[in-house]
């Protein structure tokens, strides 16, 4: 590694991007100072003080090359992405998922920060944005300060949106006289239990509806109550069954490629669990993120088939999630438009999914360092999943800007195009991954 003067970048944020891009600037000679304001401030989502802990599920989407989310993995292994490696590294069996072990994933990430001598780990609230290089990466949760300071950069007010978190439940609490172990399609190893299902028959899910729409939420502050938008990704499930009475019986309780053994029929409905944790005592319900109070939710969740015991170690809730208006501001480069040393990478730019927070810390990292060692930063072609996400949130309409994770959808159309939905997500595939091979190249041929 080339020799620096310390200090060189400043990354506001030990996430999922943060620490990406962070390792990104140290492993090419640069040294950072990580500021990470837990455990000195909590967010009131994150419980340890780990760096890039995940605080919603524990899946970081397929990992099948012909899926979206399967394609941004790639390509992130093709820019040798430190957090994709020890994802696989404490990956649990989720079909074809990658689900990891959260506390060892953590541990693993602050680990290898914290040992890399280009790195000094600041465990303080960094209020401002420095007028050196700096990548803001403060995620979702940002604080109220730098918020802010980010409000009084921009010129304009921040935008917000809520998520929530989906609840867990302990393996031994669930009937499995009831509930059965099978992934959709019979995909993955059933016998290693990658996903529980628990079936309802249309009794049981129209009984399940009508508790959900009967119960009461969490109270939103005023200041939240007056604009309270949701992401369309990521709606509560109250919030689901509100739209309509079949909305979660075609959302995250959609039956398909399942079938109840005591019956040999698919069911109405399933709620879905998949694993939480290595040893696999813990079950987080896919796709149930929700807002209710607590007491309702024990109740609610336990008139599920096979929960009628279940021991809930963490209910749903919800939280404030900030991201700036990036077509505004940023460039594809994940740049600020106005100033070329100052990036900013993960949620808080609006790209959803840790894959795609984890992608943008990646592009962020190089860049910075490409910027610091006077070379051209990269713009990837949006003919790549990573490149269509970074063109995606710096070029949609800024007036109604909404967060977007991974899919086809943003990728340029196919010429000429291609019927079959399966061949064009492979001609997709093919086709992103020539296009970065060939930028890739062309890096390397400059350096």
């Amino acid at each position: 590694m080339k020799p620096t003067s310390p200090h060189e970048v400043t990354i506001i944020g030990g996430g999922l991007a943060g620490t990406e891009a962070a390792w990104q600037l140290a492993e090419r000679g640069h040294t950072v100072d990580l500021y990470e304001m837990r455990p000195q401030r909590q967010t009131g989502a994150h419980v340890t003080d780990r760096l890039a802990e995940l605080v919603c599920s524990n899946s970081f989407g397929s990992k099948l090359p012909d899926r979206a989310s399967g394609l941004l993995k790639t390509e992130c292994q093709r820019m040798r992405c430190l957090l994709l490696d020890i994802a696989d590294e404490t990956a649990l069996p989720a079909g074809g998922a990658l689900a990891v072990d959260r506390e060892a994933f953590a541990q693993r990430v602050t680990d290898a920060i914290a040992e890399h001598p280009n790195i000094t780990l600041v465990r303080e609230e960094m209020p401002h944005i420095p007028q050196t290089p700096t990548i803001v990466a403060s995620g979702p949760l940002t604080s109220n300060a730098l918020a802010a300071e980010i409000a009084a950069l921009s010129g304009q007010e921040y935008l917000y949106f809520y998520d929530a978190i989906s609840p867990i439940v302990t393996l031994d609490s669930i009937d499995m006289s009831i509930a059965f172990r099978a992934s959709r399609y019979e995909r993955g190893d059933e016998d290693e239990g990658d996903y529980i299902n628990c079936p309802m028959n249309k009794d049981e899910y129209e009984a399940f509806v009508a508790a959900l729409l009967a119960a009461e939420t969490i109270t939103l502050k005023d200041f939240e109550r007056e604009d309270p938008h949701f992401f369309e990704g990521c709606l509560p499930i109250e919030q689901i069954a509100a739209r309509g009475h079949d909305s979660l019986a075609f959302g995250p309780m959609r039956p398909i490629g399942l079938r109840d053994p005591r019956t040999g029929r698919r069911p109405w409905a399933v709620v879905q669990l998949r694993r939480d944790n290595l040893v696999g005592t813990l079950y987080n319900l896919v796709g149930f993120q929700t807002n209710l109070k607590w007491g309702d939710q024990k109740r609610i969740l336990q008139m599920i088939p096979g929960l009628g015991n279940g021991e809930f170690v963490r209910y749903g809730m919800m939280h404030r999630n900030t991201f700036i208006n990036s077509p505004s501001l940023l460039k594809p480069t994940m740049q600020w438009r106005e100033r070329d040393d100052l990036f900013f990478a993960g949620q808080i730019t609006g790209v959803e999914g840790y894959m795609g927070n984890v992608a943008t810390g990646l592009l962020a990292g190089i860049n910075m360092a490409r910027h610091l060692d006077g070379q051209p930063p990269i713009t990837l072609p949006p003919t790549t999943m990573l490149g269509a996400l970074a063109h995606y949130v710096t070029h949609a309409e800024a007036k109604h800007f909404q967060p977007m994770k991974a899919n086809f959808g943003i990728l340029p159309p196919l010429e000429p195009h291609v019927r079959d939905k399966r061949q064009r997500y492979a001609a997709y595939v093919e086709r992103a991954l020539s296009d970065l091979d060939g930028v890739l190249a062309g890096v390397k041929a400059s350096i």
